[in-house]
Protein backbone atom coordinates (compact mmCIF):
# COMPACT_ATOMS: atom_id res chain seq x y z
CA UNK A 1 0.00 0.00 0.00
CA UNK A 2 1.25 3.35 -1.32
CA UNK A 3 2.37 5.80 2.04
CA UNK A 4 0.32 8.69 2.33
CA UNK A 5 2.17 12.13 2.03
CA UNK A 6 1.26 15.68 2.74
CA UNK A 7 -1.14 17.80 0.79
CA UNK A 8 -2.51 21.37 1.24
CA UNK A 9 -5.72 22.36 -0.31
CA UNK A 10 -8.20 25.17 -0.43
CA UNK A 11 -11.46 25.86 -2.06
CA UNK A 12 -12.42 28.79 -5.02
CA UNK A 13 -14.85 30.67 -3.79
CA UNK A 14 -17.11 32.87 -6.11
CA UNK A 15 -18.28 36.04 -3.98
CA UNK A 16 -20.70 37.65 -6.36
CA UNK A 17 -21.20 40.56 -4.19
CA UNK A 18 -18.14 41.52 -1.93
CA UNK A 19 -19.40 43.62 0.46
CA UNK A 20 -22.62 40.82 1.44
CA UNK A 21 -19.99 37.86 1.97
CA UNK A 22 -21.84 35.48 0.44
CA UNK A 23 -20.42 32.78 -1.70
CA UNK A 24 -20.58 29.50 -4.06
CA UNK A 25 -17.80 27.65 -3.60
CA UNK A 26 -16.60 26.64 -7.03
CA UNK A 27 -13.66 24.47 -7.06
CA UNK A 28 -10.48 23.05 -5.27
CA UNK A 29 -6.74 23.57 -5.77
CA UNK A 30 -4.64 21.00 -4.02
CA UNK A 31 -0.84 20.78 -3.82
CA UNK A 32 1.32 18.13 -2.80
CA UNK A 33 5.75 18.95 -2.73
CA UNK A 34 6.39 15.04 -1.90
CA UNK A 35 4.25 13.78 -5.12
CA UNK A 36 5.24 16.77 -7.09
CA UNK A 37 1.40 17.43 -7.40
CA UNK A 38 -0.40 20.74 -8.18
CA UNK A 39 -4.03 20.40 -9.68
CA UNK A 40 -7.32 22.08 -9.66
CA UNK A 41 -11.02 21.56 -10.30
CA UNK A 42 -13.29 23.75 -11.28
CA UNK A 43 -17.72 24.04 -11.31
CA UNK A 44 -19.33 26.79 -12.15
CA UNK A 45 -23.27 26.43 -10.76
CA UNK A 46 -24.67 29.49 -12.84
CA UNK A 47 -28.33 29.50 -11.43
CA UNK A 48 -26.62 29.50 -7.48
CA UNK A 49 -24.53 32.78 -8.53
CA UNK A 50 -27.04 34.09 -10.20
CA UNK A 51 -29.30 33.40 -6.65
CA UNK A 52 -26.42 35.75 -5.22
CA UNK A 53 -27.07 38.63 -7.60
CA UNK A 54 -28.64 38.22 -10.98
CA UNK A 55 -26.56 40.79 -12.61
CA UNK A 56 -23.10 38.90 -12.16
CA UNK A 57 -21.28 37.94 -15.38
CA UNK A 58 -21.06 34.32 -15.39
CA UNK A 59 -18.82 34.46 -18.34
CA UNK A 60 -16.52 36.89 -16.63
CA UNK A 61 -16.02 34.63 -13.69
CA UNK A 62 -15.74 31.48 -16.10
CA UNK A 63 -12.58 32.48 -17.33
CA UNK A 64 -11.18 34.19 -14.37
CA UNK A 65 -11.83 30.56 -12.74
CA UNK A 66 -10.23 28.46 -15.67
CA UNK A 67 -7.00 30.53 -15.44
CA UNK A 68 -6.53 28.93 -12.19
CA UNK A 69 -6.72 25.37 -13.71
CA UNK A 70 -3.89 26.59 -16.50
CA UNK A 71 -1.83 28.27 -13.94
CA UNK A 72 -1.77 24.53 -12.19
CA UNK A 73 -0.89 22.80 -15.16
CA UNK A 74 1.69 25.39 -16.46
CA UNK A 75 0.20 26.75 -19.13
CA UNK A 76 2.32 29.52 -20.85
CA UNK A 77 -0.59 30.97 -21.77
CA UNK A 78 -1.53 31.73 -18.48
CA UNK A 79 0.93 34.13 -18.12
CA UNK A 80 4.43 34.62 -16.00
CA UNK A 81 2.59 33.43 -12.61
CA UNK A 82 2.27 29.96 -14.19
CA UNK A 83 5.87 29.77 -14.89
CA UNK A 84 6.78 29.90 -11.18
CA UNK A 85 7.59 26.02 -8.97
CA UNK A 86 4.37 24.57 -8.17
CA UNK A 87 4.78 25.72 -4.35
CA UNK A 88 4.78 29.17 -5.79
CA UNK A 89 1.89 28.02 -7.75
CA UNK A 90 0.00 26.94 -5.47
CA UNK A 91 0.60 29.57 -2.43
CA UNK A 92 -0.01 33.04 -5.50
CA UNK A 93 -3.58 31.55 -6.32
CA UNK A 94 -4.22 30.48 -2.34
CA UNK A 95 -3.32 34.60 -0.97
CA UNK A 96 -5.74 36.02 0.52
CA UNK A 97 -7.62 38.45 -1.47
CA UNK A 98 -10.97 40.74 -1.38
CA UNK A 99 -12.59 39.51 -4.85
CA UNK A 100 -15.39 38.62 -6.47
CA UNK A 101 -12.98 35.49 -6.54
CA UNK A 102 -11.27 34.17 -2.99
CA UNK A 103 -9.97 31.15 -1.30
CA UNK A 104 -10.60 29.35 2.08
CA UNK A 105 -8.10 28.89 3.90
CA UNK A 106 -5.36 26.36 3.44
CA UNK A 107 -6.01 23.20 4.41
CA UNK A 108 -3.68 20.29 5.22
CA UNK A 109 -3.50 16.04 5.12
CA UNK A 110 -2.53 12.94 3.96
CA UNK A 111 -3.43 11.15 0.92
CA UNK A 112 -1.01 8.62 -1.15
CA UNK A 113 -3.17 9.51 -4.45
CA UNK A 114 -3.58 13.44 -4.90
CA UNK A 115 -5.69 13.18 -8.02
CA UNK A 116 -8.40 10.96 -6.48
CA UNK A 117 -7.65 13.32 -3.45
CA UNK A 118 -8.84 16.75 -5.85
CA UNK A 119 -12.11 14.39 -7.12
CA UNK A 120 -13.01 13.31 -3.92
CA UNK A 121 -12.73 17.12 -2.68
CA UNK A 122 -14.07 18.63 -5.53
CA UNK A 123 -17.55 16.18 -5.22
CA UNK A 124 -17.47 16.84 -1.06
CA UNK A 125 -17.36 20.67 -1.52
CA UNK A 126 -17.98 21.88 -4.93
CA UNK A 127 -20.67 19.76 -6.83
CA UNK A 128 -24.15 20.32 -6.48
CA UNK A 129 -25.72 17.11 -6.93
Amino acid sequence: MPVPNSFNYATVRVVPRVDRDEFVNAGVIVYSSEQNFLGARIEVNEARLRALWPALDVSMVERHLQAICRICVGDPAAGPIARLSKKERFYWLTAPRSAVIQISPVRTGLSSDPESLLNRLAQELVATV
